[in-house]
């Protein structure tokens, strides 16, 4: 059951936005957020969690973790992620999730706000990984929407999954539709 926070989602309607809810939420998930063009994403993405009632996680590149910011993203759920080293940042995610109860986690497959040329996999990899499903959220900058529209079960196809997860997201949809990954 959701509970929601109507403080955070009015906030959201009084700059303009539609917040879109799911009948369900699920209690463990890989949250897929796209599209990811702007540093605006983070701010709305975070008031749509938190009017949700749901404690947010997401990954963000370690270079944000600097004082004074890195308290700041730490209490609102961020984890490093140090992009330079081939650790699995998968594999240290699907081990945690393994101890969790309620545990949802936010990730740009685009994985930056530039310009890429295909997704990156490791939603996908720790969704099918964990065994777990994929809240597919948008924020469509065009209509003013954002929200978790629809949930996704992993086939173990991961070619044909994200083609298919791909398919639900548009380049007009985000602030700057010129850097989404196509």
């Amino acid at each position: 059951m959701i509970e929601y926070k109507p403080f955070w989602g009015k906030l959201l309607k009084m700059f303009g936005w539609k917040p879109i809810y799911p009948e369900r939420v699920s209690r463990k998930s890989v949250i897929c957020v796209a599209p990811h063009t702007s540093n605006w994403d983070f701010p709305l993405g975070l008031c749509y969690y938190l009017s949700m009632g749901r404690k947010p996680r997401f990954l963000i590149k370690k270079e944000w973790f600097v004082f004074p910011l890195n308290l700041f993203f730490k209490m609102v759920g961020g984890l490093a992620v140090d992009r330079s080293k081939k650790t699995s940042t998968v594999d240290q995610i699907i081990e945690g999730l393994a101890t969790k109860v309620d545990y949802n986690i936010a990730v740009t497959p685009e994985g930056t706000r530039s310009k890429r040329k295909e997704w990156k996999t490791g939603f996908w990899r720790i969704a099918s990984g964990a065994g777990i499903v994929i809240e597919l959220a948008r924020i469509d900058y065009k209509k003013k929407e954002l929200g978790i529209f629809e949930i996704f079960t992993p086939t173990g196809d991961m070619e044909a999954d994200i083609a298919y997860i791909r398919s639900k997201y548009r380049a007009d949809m985000a602030k700057f539709p010129e850097k989404y990954a196509e």
